[in-house]
């Protein structure tokens, strides 16, 4: 199978774990290469959040890149990737992408990735939403962005906040062509033989409860 290059950007949101859950588990897989970017807000929400440094995290990703280092090689769209998902994305991340304005790293490789047509993936992490941030939200989709605010799903009937955070980073990976069947329970449908019993059956997976 072909090497996967996929860019992993940490914003200054709420909810790093869902970059760095990514990050591990995308390092389980040897036909990934991770390429990490993390803004210095990030690195204070990871601090405060999951009490982990910087080389913790470094350590999780093949390559580690500064968000000011715009000479980076993925702030160019000869270097081939095959995406990049910003996990958690910021309202003004979000917004500096939605207006090309291309002064970090994070939004200069998630521009790279619009103009040569490869998968943005933005978990666009705040609420309520003012019309700004709507409005935001419509400018990146209209130019080729995905906005997947990170919404748990009840419906893989989760017993912690690692169920639930495993389910929606699989969810992204998923749309990358990704094998990552033993993290993903996928909808089965409603059944009259119960809704858990058969989604973990047509899905190959056992009833952890």
């Amino acid at each position: 199978m072909a090497m996967k290059k996929i860019i992993i950007g940490i914003s200054g949101a709420s909810g790093a774990v869902y970059g760095v859950h990514m990050l591990k588990m995308l390092g389980g897989m040897e036909n990934v290469q991770t390429h990490l970017i993390v803004s210095p807000a990030g690195w204070m929400n990871i601090r405060h959040e999951l009490g982990m440094d910087k080389r913790a995290v470094r350590a999780l990703a093949d390559h580690v890149h500064k968000d000011g280092d715009i000479g980076a090689c993925i702030a160019s769209g000869s270097f081939r990737v095959d995406g990049m998902v910003i996990a958690p994305c910021s309202v003004k991340t979000m917004a500096s992408i939605a207006n090309g304005i291309c002064g970090t790293l994070i939004a200069r490789a998630a521009d790279v990735c619009l103009k040569e047509r490869r998968r943005l993936v933005l978990m666009v992490r705040e609420t309520p939403l003012h019309l700004g941030h709507i409005r935001n939200m419509a400018l990146v989709t209209e130019i080729g962005a995905i906005v997947a605010p990170p919404v748990p799903a009840f419906y893989a009937k989760p017993k912690s906040i690692e169920d639930m955070v495993d389910q929606t980073v699989a969810n992204i990976l998923d749309g990358f062509g990704l094998d990552i069947q033993e993290h993903l329970l996928r909808w089965p449908g409603l059944k009259q033989d119960g809704l858990q019993q058969n989604g973990l059956k047509q899905n190959g997976l056992k009833d952890k409860g």
